[in-house]
């Protein structure tokens, strides 16, 4: 056989073959295909349910623009209409570090520079004094900052640590979460922090 004539009897196998499967019983033996468990532990450490961007309910008292933000469960929700949010995975501070509270977004950056604080420095004197922004910077490719404090929303180029706790405060995404909500949020939004 021609290498045409392979390819086509080959395709032409795999189309019977596809239709001669009887379609699923509804019964105890059929498990629907999760597409879901191809990406269980991709952005999760590994060790846990995937942290994949998903609208879900919220509660109605939170208005369309705020941000909800759960350490506990790791989650960041960016409220999209009454009752109605956007849900995110997110990396939260470690043991420590974790805090609560209602904050301002008071300002946006993409490509973000950084600086560490004093305290950071102190604790990690091995860090840089400054980093410009980039794929290397640990800020990501959007921040957006929290009120006057030293905490932000940010990307990260860890993405295995989306869903740990191992910042200093602040909340990490991937750079691409963080770039959707980037562009969704507004300066001014209230962000609720709860445990």
């Amino acid at each position: 056989m021609t290498g045409f004539r392979i390819k086509m009897f080959a395709a032409a196998a795999l189309a019977a073959a596809c239709l001669s499967i009887a379609p699923a019983q509804a019964d105890d033996r059929y498990e629907p295909f999760n597409f879901n468990s191809l990406f269980s532990g991709f952005a999760s450490g590994f060790g846990g349910s995937p942290l994949m961007r998903r609208q879900v309910p919220i509660d109605a008292k939170y208005a369309p623009g705020n941000i909800v933000i759960s350490t506990s469960q790791r989650r960041l929700y960016f409220v999209t209409a009454r009752g109605q949010a956007i849900e995110y995975g997110i990396g939260v501070g470690r043991d420590g570090f974790q805090w609560s509270g209602v904050k301002t977004v008071s300002a946006k950056r993409e490509w973000p520079s950084w600086t560490p604080p004093a305290q950071m420095l102190k604790r990690r004197p091995d860090l840089p004094r400054y980093m410009p922004g980039g794929i290397d910077n640990p800020l990501g490719a959007r921040a957006m900052y929290l009120g006057s404090s030293l905490y932000r929303i940010h990307g990260s180029n860890e993405p295995e640590t989306i869903g740990q706790a191992v910042s200093s405060g602040c909340f990490r995404m991937t750079n691409e979460d963080v770039t959707d909500l980037y562009n969704r949020v507004r300066v001014g939004a209230t962000v609720y922090v709860m445990r």
